[in-house]
């Protein structure tokens, strides 16, 4: 059957390294007061929303944030939450915790454009993955390929759920540069990526066994 899923995709609440600008990537950085408001605001906006599944990646500002949405779902039964290094950040190597300016210029300035925002509007953002592990003296930070290798894979562990059926809705708790790379993958170039989402926002994705569709995008929470 060509089953169809909705993906609610929320960005987790506020970390501390949210504050202090730094690339989080697959660092554990945990949430602010500001940031459990932020998913305590989310878990409000979806609590009505039937959950059939639930996924995050393994970083707790991830799962903190699932876990307080599914506190506050009506959900019956509650929605097995399933956390995975599938659904990580990108991974930034030797630059994780790095200052984001210094870190998108030592990837971007050798290339002429000395800011993440300025790499985007002249290349990518898989472009942008590409320079920073070109960057990373260690070359352990992800490539683009290798991020969509490791990403694609948390998309067929929900394909690939024998419990899920045609129409369900699943929570899926994402990260601020995954959403951005969703929208530059799928949104076929109508929203700006220039812009940030915002912690606590929710995203809806279409899933279908050979396709991904972008419902909306929300980048205010």
């Amino acid at each position: 059957m060509n089953k169809q899923i909705t993906l609610y995709l929320v960005r987790h609440g506020q970390t501390y390294f949210n504050i202090y600008n730094k690339l989080q990537g697959w660092s554990n950085s945990p949430l602010t007061d500001a940031g459990i408001a932020d998913a305590k605001g989310a878990g409000e906006r979806l609590k009505d929303v039937q959950f059939a599944a639930a996924y995050c990646s393994d970083t707790t500002r991830a799962e903190q944030t699932a876990r307080t949405i599914l506190a506050a779902n009506l959900s019956q039964p509650s929605a097995n939450l399933t956390s995975s290094h599938f659904f990580r950040e990108e991974f930034y190597g030797y630059y994780e915790g790095t200052d984001m300016a210094q870190a998108w210029y030592v990837a971007g300035a050798p290339h002429g454009v000395p800011s993440f925002k300025a790499i985007e509007e002249k290349y990518s953002i898989g472009k942008a993955k590409d320079f920073l592990k070109e960057a990373d003296p260690f070359r352990q930070a992800e490539n683009n390929e290798e991020y969509w290798a490791r990403v694609d894979q948390g998309f067929s562990m929900i394909r690939q759920n024998p419990v899920l059926k045609d129409g369900d809705n699943v929570l899926v708790i994402s990260h601020g540069n995954t959403l951005l790379s969703l929208m530059e993958r799928y949104g076929q170039g109508k929203y700006d990526l220039s812009v940030r989402p915002a912690n606590g926002s929710v995203t809806k994705l279409s899933l279908t066994p050979d396709e991904i569709k972008v419902l909306s995008y929300n980048q205010k929470n």
